[in-house]
């Protein structure tokens, strides 16, 4: 079955512009089915395509990561290695994440620092004030 874009769109629960856009960037495949108007037309693989890159992105891959794994799921034999990249990635993004984490414990404890050091210089102040008052 084909259809046309604003179809495949509401199929999707994608925007027009976000379907070129990942046309575009060539996560649809290669630029088949196009009629004499130069409008393309879609099928039922452009819509599993369409559904795997939002799962993939769902997980956390960026469109770049998405581009290097979404024809593995499509080409026979390829499902499982297109998986083992995803956990690749994953995993990746995980180590990244726990960098993250800790950089803001740190920032967390130095701030809290910061914070108990300010107040004692606040407090002593309003200690000095009243007694010379």
């Amino acid at each position: 079955m084909s259809y046309k874009i604003g179809e495949i769109a509401k199929l999707t629960n994608l925007t027009t512009r976000t379907i070129r856009y990942y046309e575009g960037l060539g996560l649809l495949g290669t630029r088949r089915n196009r009629t004499r108007g130069q409008s393309r037309l879609f099928d039922n693989d452009d819509i599993k395509r369409l559904k795997k890159i939002q799962m993939l992105k769902d997980l956390g891959l960026t469109l770049e990561e998405i581009g290097q794994v979404i024809d593995l799921y499509f080409a026979d034999g390829q499902l499982l290695e297109g998986k083992r990249q995803v956990i690749e990635i994953l995993k990746k993004h995980i180590a990244s994440a726990e960098e993250k984490i800790r950089e803001l414990n740190t920032f967390k404890m130095e701030s809290e620092a910061s914070i108990s050091k300010i107040e004692s210089i606040i407090k002593r102040a309003e200690i000095k004030k009243k007694s010379e008052q």
